[in-house]
């Protein structure tokens, strides 16, 4: 049977000029060996947030903290925050890996530097676990093509570095693992704001305090930094 490895991406911030209030960029990657079969904690996933009174979506984690999209007509936080503690239980408990490349937009004078830092650090973080990416047979990299920048230069780092890899666009309301890439993308920008201590005040409300949010809901996800 062929090993078959998935890779879902996400990202936070944007090919723009520097902005202080988003000075980093990132990109997660979920891996996810497809042998693996996570059919019942999706099912309960999904039984659960129906169960929180909310409609079947797409759950995008800064929305919920910023009271935002559809969360706006949420007016209890306690619903907001047990579907963020759904999502978040329920990446813990799969058999995941993921990177997370990031790059601080300040040390990028312009586009085209921007562009080179980020491919570097991208294929880094892969050659640097290239044994892990190389034990499968197939790669399979889902991206919803969110911003055509990216979207280039991960068809160019991976192209470059494998032979084997398929590229597809995902719907991320079709894909409970994309979500999870949205988690760990905003998890790991919380988690450069709180050691830059610039938590805004929707973040505070969500997470106490940065000191708790590293102990606490950070460390037990980092874990599964590959």
């Amino acid at each position: 049977m062929k090993k078959i490895l998935s890779i879902f991406i996400d990202e936070s911030g944007d090919f723009g000029d520097y902005d202080n209030k988003a000075p980093y960029y990132l990109v997660a990657m979920v891996l996810h060996d497809q042998q693996i079969d996570i059919t019942s904690e999706i099912n309960n996933l999904d039984q659960r947030i129906s169960d929180l009174g909310f409609p079947p979506h797409a759950i995008h984690v800064g929305p919920i903290i910023r009271k935002e999209s559809i969360y706006e007509r949420y007016d209890d936080p306690v619903a907001r925050t047990s579907l963020l503690n759904a999502l978040y239980h329920f990446a813990r408990r799969i058999d995941i890996k993921y990177l997370c490349p990031s790059i601080k937009k300040s040390e990028c004078s312009d586009f085209i530097q921007l562009n080179a830092k980020l491919s570097r650090e991208i294929s880094s973080q892969i050659r640097n676990n290239y044994e892990y990416f190389n034990g499968f047979d197939q790669i399979i990299v889902y991206y919803d093509n969110g911003q055509n920048e990216l979207t280039k230069i991960l068809t160019s780092v991976f192209n470059t570095l494998f032979t084997n890899v398929e590229f597809r666009r995902v719907k991320p309301s079709d894909y409970k693992l994309f979500q999870v890439a949205d988690l760990i993308c905003t998890w790991e920008l919380l988690a450069l704001k709180a050691e830059d201590k610039t938590f805004t005040k929707s973040e505070t409300e969500m997470f106490d305090s940065p000191r708790e949010f590293l102990r606490n809901r950070y460390k037990l996800i980092s874990k599964k930094k590959l």
